[in-house]
Parts: structure tokens; C-alpha cells; sequence
């Protein structure tokens, strides 16, 4: 493709971002008050100066390609700049927010995640979309520009195909964590495991991993109450059952502090760590630099 070639033409990028926020062509033309036919003209011609389609049809509807999400992307970024751009010479407060999308791990401790977002919380600049799932899927979503970074408690590996980034922001000490017993003795680790019901979390943790290469060291079978994937639910037995839970003591900050929890154990040598994942990009969202940077600063 020439240089020539190459130029955006704006009109097209215009009727294009209409088609995509109208979910199609016909509802679009009549937006823009335009006849259907020169509307998908101008679509083609986009994505011929694009060199990639960024529609494709299915069950009769047009669902934006991975080169289309992308494109609409820059395309709202665009629009929003040149509002800005007006409001700013005529002296009004710009409209445009940023936005930032984050995906979080499903297992991830809330209380993290608000710590976090401490230096954009009071922001009224920032739109905040929060995304919750499987590591896998967030990843996914992650290099098809849906979200802008991932927080997770696994480092990804990086190679030449993802390009990804693990920037680690802090590791929290991991405690055997339950209610308070009148009359409640020292607990001995790891022999009242024996006998104490203990809450877990999935074999999939990095935590629990070391956690049962430990006891397995020990020669201890625990007796294991439940196994929970998500933090939150962990937190919530650990204050409803007669059982110890392992958890990062960031996750039952509060309950600790109030002391409707007590710190039965606490191991010197298991940490549960947090990461930022950051795709390789050429226009990274600078907000999340902004964030890392100060959860880094704290560790």
C-alpha cells in the first residue's frame, strides 16, 4: 500500500463509527441521513485504506472484526479529542472522559482491587469499566483491546506471539485466619490441622499449591471444609464456619482490625503475589502506567 493510499479519510472513519454504535447500516443511514447504498460504499472504501475488513456478517447482523473493535476505538478516541478540542477554544469544561478498562480475576480480593484504584478514585475525569472473569478470557479480551490491563495473581508468560508484560505490585503474607473461641489455645501448626477444618482455595492457586507441600512435608492430611475460587465467598465462610481459612490478610483486613477475625498462623515463607498484565501496545492507555506506578511505589 503507497503512501497515498494510506491517508484516513475522516468521513468514511465518521460513517463507519455510526454503523458500529447503530449495530447497522440501516439505522445508521438514517442518522446520518444518508442512503444505505453510499453508506456501505463509504464502508468499503474504509476498509480498503485499511486493508482490513471490520465488519463481518452473521444471522444477518454486522458484528465488528477484531480490526474493527480497534478501529472504533481510535475512531471514539478521535471524535471525543476534536469535542474537546472545540470545547477547550471556547473556553467550556471538555466532555470527553477518559476511559479505562480493567479486567480483574475472578478470585482476586476486593480489597486489593480498591487499593488499586485509590489515585483515580475521586477522579470525575475517568470512566472506570470494571471486568470480572477467567484469567483466560480476560487475556483474550486483553489483546483484542477490550480491556487495558488485567490484575491477576498468576504472572503470564510472556513470548513472542502475546508480548505481554507481569508487572508485579505487591505481595501480601498469606495467614490461617478464624472466629474467636472463648478459651481458645495457641493453635499449633501444622498438628492442629489434624483435627481443625480448614478453608481453601482451588487446587489452581499458587498459595494453595505451597500450602499443601507443606503439610504433605509434614505428613498431615488436612481436613479440608471447602474449596472456594473467589476470595470474597473465603472471607465469608471464614466468619460463618468453626474452620481456619487461608487467605493474603489484605482480604480480611477489616474483619482483622474489628477482630470478628483473629490471625491463628501466619507463614513466613508463602506470599500471595498481585499483577498488573500489560499488552505490548504502540498507544498504551497512560492511566495504567499512572496506577502502576503508584502500587509499585507502596511495595
Amino acid at each position: 500500500m503507497n503512501p497515498v493510499s494510506a491517508v484516513l479519510n475522516y468521513h468514511h472513519l465518521r460513517y463507519f463509527r455510526a454503523i458500529a454504535h447503530e449495530g447497522g447500516l440501516t439505522k445508521a443511514a438514517a442518522r446520518l441521513n444518508v442512503a444505505q447504498s453510499a453508506l456501505s460504499i463509504q464502508l468499503r472504501h474504509l476498509e480498503e485504506n485499511l486493508g482490513h475488513p471490520l465488519f463481518t456478517r452473521r444471522n444477518r447482523k454486522l458484528q465488528l472484526t477484531e480490526a474493527g473493535k480497534l478501529a472504533l476505538q481510535y475512531a471514539d478516541s478521535i471524535f471525543s479529542a476534536g469535542d474537546e478540542l472545540v470545547d477547550t477554544l471556547r473556553h467550556q469544561s471538555p466532555r470527553a472522559r477518559q476511559v479505562l478498562r480493567i479486567g480483574t480475576v475472578a478470585t482476586l480480593s476486593r480489597n486489593f482491587q480498591w487499593e488499586f484504584l485509590k489515585p483515580l478514585r475521586s477522579s470525575r475525569d475517568v470512566q472506570l469499566v470494571l471486568r470480572s472473569g477467567a484469567v483466560r478470557d480476560l487475556i483474550a479480551q486483553l489483546r483484542n483491546h477490550e480491556v487495558d490491563v488485567v490484575l491477576s495473581n498468576q504472572a503470564m508468560r510472556r513470548d513472542s506471539d502475546t508480548g505481554h508484560h507481569s508487572h508485579l505490585l505487591a505481595e501480601q503474607e498469606i495467614s490461617l485466619v478464624g472466629r474467636p473461641v472463648a478459651g481458645q489455645t495457641r493453635f499449633r501448626f501444622p498438628e492442629d490441622l489434624r483435627k481443625t477444618p480448614v478453608l481453601l482455595p482451588s487446587l489452581e492457586s499458587e498459595v494453595r499449591a505451597s500450602f499443601d507441600l507443606i503439610l504433605d512435608q509434614a505428613g498431615i492430611r488436612p481436613v479440608i471444609a471447602a474449596e472456594v475460587d473467589d476470595m470474597a465467598m473465603l472471607r465469608v465462610l471464614a466468619l460463618r464456619l468453626r474452620a481456619v481459612a487461608l487467605v493474603p490478610k489484605v482480604v480480611v483486613q477489616d474483619e482483622l482490625r474489628s477482630g470478628v477475625l483473629v490471625e491463628r498462623y501466619r507463614f513466613p515463607s508463602v506470599k500471595e503475589r498481585f499483577y498488573a498484565i500489560t499488552p505490548s501496545r504502540t498507544f498504551p492507555n497512560l492511566l495504567v502506567k499512572t496506577l502502576i506506578a503508584h502500587a509499585t511505589r507502596r511495595r
